[in-house]
């Protein structure tokens, strides 16, 4: 009875981690670029009192033997790159990545990180940046005046001022790819670190070498599925409650023991 109590409060704490996992994926229902999380569970040590295939005579050998496991944890907590829907807004500075990817932010610190979130803004200089004021990399600064900004699908530029109508191109955009786009570390603020799991970026312009296509006057939603989230809280809700009728059930016999022995 005593190991069923453990047992259970291990299926307890795995499932709370788990609804933290949902709830983390539906607060960012709305977030651009939000790709979601995966909470990965595995058993753990089992007590072998039997070992399977151990000789239960000189002639016979035990079929399955005896072991007992002692519960579950959640080993690890996956993100989901599939892609989100795509938004098609009336700015400018709005981008989307149409299939593999990401833009590369330069820090403060100088380091690059990595996001799916287009919605870039302007800062007093003309310089593209994000909504925490980091710039895009490599840097696209506008000139004054412009009177139109284009960014073609393949990443390049171009802009037209008051004084010339003829389009200008002033830089491209690239896109950075990874082996492994699930070992990046999330960092917030919609953005990733290279770590040695997600190996190092593959820079490359848009469209080529499997890197998706730049859209402009689009972002990318998140790819949380609110139905899909939903039951899986349902489903978490179950587990956690038939783990609390195990602990419930287990005091009932130690009570019963206790009281009558």
């Amino acid at each position: 009875m005593l190991p069923a109590l453990w047992v259970s409060k291990t299926g307890l704490s795995a499932q709370d981690m788990n609804l933290t996992t949902i709830s983390n994926n539906l607060a960012n229902v709305a977030t651009t670029g939000f790709k979601r999380d995966r909470a990965e569970f595995e058993d753990l040590l089992y007590q072998i009192r039997r070992q399977p295939g151990a000789q239960s005579s000189q002639d016979s050998e035990l079929p399955s033997g005896l072991q007992l496991g002692t519960g579950v944890r959640v080993a690890g907590t996956q993100k989901i790159f599939t892609p989100g829907s795509l938004q098609t807004t009336e700015q400018p500075l709005d981008l989307a990545i149409n299939g593999r990817g990401f833009f590369q932010i330069l820090q403060p610190d100088g380091t690059i990180a990595y996001t799916r979130d287009g919605s870039f803004h302007l800062n007093a200089d003309g310089q593209i940046v994000t909504s925490q004021g980091f710039a895009l990399e490599p840097a696209i600064v506008l000139p004054g005046e412009v009177r139109t900004f284009t960014v073609g699908e393949d990443g390049t530029v171009s802009v037209t001022t008051a004084g010339n109508p003829q389009p200008q191109i002033i830089g491209n955009i690239q896109l950075a790819d990874f082996v492994n786009p699930a070992g990046l570390e999330a960092v917030g603020n919609n953005q990733f670190l290279e770590t040695a799991s997600s190996g190092a970026p593959q820079v490359s312009n848009p469209g080529l070498n499997g890197v998706g296509t730049t859209l402009q006057n689009t972002l990318e939603n998140s790819n949380v599925s609110v139905v899909e989230e939903l039951v899986n809280m349902i489903t978490t809700q179950r587990a956690y409650e038939m783990n609390s009728k195990v602990i419930s059930t287990a005091d009932q016999m130690l009570s019963f023991v206790t009281q009558n022995l």
